[in-house]
């Protein structure tokens, strides 16, 4: 039992003051916990207890937001800023992301570099071969629009000419880090489709 000059003390781990009730059990006040109303669940509980229910196409899209594999093929500049996010610096893997050399394993790929015409028959070829459900990230200037070689009899203007892309990720070259924020746009674009969808 607390003295009668007793006063809340704070959480540290969640900075919430706690009050005992009339049988010690220790609870948030009513007045703090009304405001903060949590973001919706993936997983939705059930009547019944330890059964939680949520929807298939949601709990995959969970699954592959954690583990993408990433077709990567490097095409000019832009491949040696793809490969830098891959080192310990960085450290890509983190976000559930490992690179695969085989387009029937992958489900992502990463278009680095100046798309030539020559290239646009394979590019198109192992996007094809990449199983269902699949997307593209579209990395620096040369493949989103064509780059500095725009003008060139043999560039694509972009990749999105010849593949349906997902997200474009501006720099020439973009950094490492810019690679990293559209991979985390690509796996909130995956959840929301999944959303969306289900």
């Amino acid at each position: 039992m607390q003295p009668e000059s007793w006063t809340p003390k704070r959480d540290h781990k969640l900075s919430i003051p706690l009050i005992p009730t009339s049988n010690d059990n220790w609870e948030t006040p009513d007045s703090i916990s009304s405001g903060n109303v949590p973001a919706q669940s993936l997983l939705q509980k059930s009547g019944t207890p330890g059964v939680i229910t949520a929807k298939i196409d949601q709990l995959l899209a969970l699954a592959r937001t954690s583990s993408l594999w990433p077709l990567t093929f490097g095409l000019a500049c832009c491949a040696i800023e793809m490969m830098s996010t891959y080192m310990g610096h960085h450290d890509l893997d983190r976000f559930g992301v490992t690179p695969w050399p085989s387009p029937r394993q992958a489900d992502v790929m990463i278009v680095a570099g100046t798309v030539v015409k020559k290239m646009a028959k394979p590019i198109q070829l192992l996007y094809e071969q990449m199983p269902e459900p699949k997307w593209v990230i579209a990395m620096g200037s040369c493949a989103t629009n064509g780059g500095p070689y725009y003008r060139s009899y043999s560039v694509v203007m972009g990749v999105d000419h010849i593949i349906p892309v997902d997200v474009y990720v501006p720099g020439c070259p973009p950094r490492p880090e810019a690679l990293m924020e559209g991979i985390l746009r690509l796996q909130e674009k995956i959840k929301q489709d999944a959303r969306r969808n289900g």
